[in-house]
């Protein structure tokens, strides 16, 4: 079949039409910079659940990253359905550590995107997994062989199940992995928490303004997850967005750290969320002042040169109101990191030792 020249061009046309709008959208997607926060205790969208917990939506240079999940995974499911996000479409997703209110939304997200691949810690018999080398235990050779592990010939390696064994987790085991191109995560241990052997993964995106730094509960504490990012990647810190795990921390102590974060870190944005606490929320307003942004549940943080907050109908916030407060409180009674009834250990801060915590 031939066609002529005058033939060709409705068709080229059509074709043109058609390939215009994927590029269109692809282009859209790839201009996004944005984090959407989905869990939270604290926040203004009537349409989502509040809970005590974390996990946000990260669109920057075309990736679509899920970091944390939650506490519930009803009430995430819920979230992420009201806001439109399709979880079927990430390129990855980093769970910042074991606690059950940043993980248990992975038993929706294994419904929906079984495959999709999981950043976790490494740690020795961790939710997530782990393997061992088969010589991890001491042995007894006078013993005989039904009284041995394997008959005293263990394999090679030994592999320990996860609490979603359907899960396609890659252990991360060094101090600074980059994932992607401008993509790193940070690896600390946790001294901050009744949990002192927590290992935490942070989120460190390069944009041409500095280092954006994603933190889910600062368990290493937020001073050491900052300076590491800093120094590591020698850039200066734009943003610091999540939980600082300044619950447990006394005013004076609140205080210290915020100037540390403003003035010797040189933080240039703070965007502080779920295991923050309200003193701490006030201080680092206060010292931060317009360069504190409200990152409440169902929260828009628009990246760029300035950070803004976009929520849905509604003009920017700058702080938790009452109604927050009261939300927050009560649901910070009900979850681990209540004050009142844990204890932490803060080495690098001289106090006597021991000090109320979560």
């Amino acid at each position: 079949m031939k066609f002529s020249t005058h033939s060709l061009v409705p068709l080229l046309w059509l074709l043109s039409g058609a390939m215009a709008a994927p590029l269109a959208a692809a282009e859209a997607d790839t201009g996004k910079a944005q984090i959407t926060v989905l869990y939270d205790a604290f926040g203004k969208t009537s349409n989502m659940q509040k809970d005590w917990g974390f996990s946000a939506f990260i669109e920057y240079g075309g990736k679509r990253i899920l970091f944390d999940t939650g506490n519930n995974a009803e009430i995430f499911a819920q979230n992420v359905k009201a806001k439109g996000i399709d979880l079927t479409d990430l390129d990855f997703v980093v769970v910042s550590h074991r606690h059950g209110d940043h993980t248990s939304g992975l038993n929706y997200l294994m419904t929906v995107n079984p495959g999709v691949k999981i950043y976790v810690p490494k740690e020795n018999f961790g939710v997530f997994g782990a393997a061992l080398p088969g010589t991890f235990y001491k042995r007894d050779e006078s013993l005989p062989a039904d009284m041995r592990y394997f008959g005293g010939k263990p394999p090679e390696t030994l592999h320990f199940g996860s609490a979603w064994p359907q899960g396609n987790f890659e252990w991360i085991t060094e101090p600074i992995t980059e994932i992607a191109p401008g993509f790193h995560l940070i690896l600390l241990k946790g001294p901050w928490g009744v949990d002192l052997d927590v290992m935490e993964i942070s989120l460190a995106i390069d944009t041409p303004d500095g280092t954006v730094l994603v933190v889910g509960c600062s368990h290493p504490t937020i001073e050491k997850v900052v300076e590491t990012a800093r120094t590591t990647l020698n850039k200066p810190i734009h943003l610091v967005f999540g939980g600082t795990h300044l619950l447990p921390a006394t005013p004076d102590q609140i205080e210290q750290i915020a100037t540390s974060l403003h003035d010797k870190s040189k933080v240039e944005w703070i965007a502080p969320s779920h295991c923050t606490g309200e003193p701490a929320f006030a201080i680092l307003k206060q010292r931060f002042g317009d360069r504190y942004v409200y990152a409440g549940l169902g929260s828009t943080l628009i990246l760029g040169p300035t950070i803004k907050t976009a929520e849905a109908g509604q003009p920017p916030v700058w702080a938790m109101d009452e109604e927050d407060m009261r939300g927050y409180r009560k649901l910070l009674a009900l979850g681990h990191d209540n004050p009142d009834r844990l204890l932490a250990h803060r080495e690098h801060v001289s106090l006597g030792s021991v000090a109320e915590t979560d």
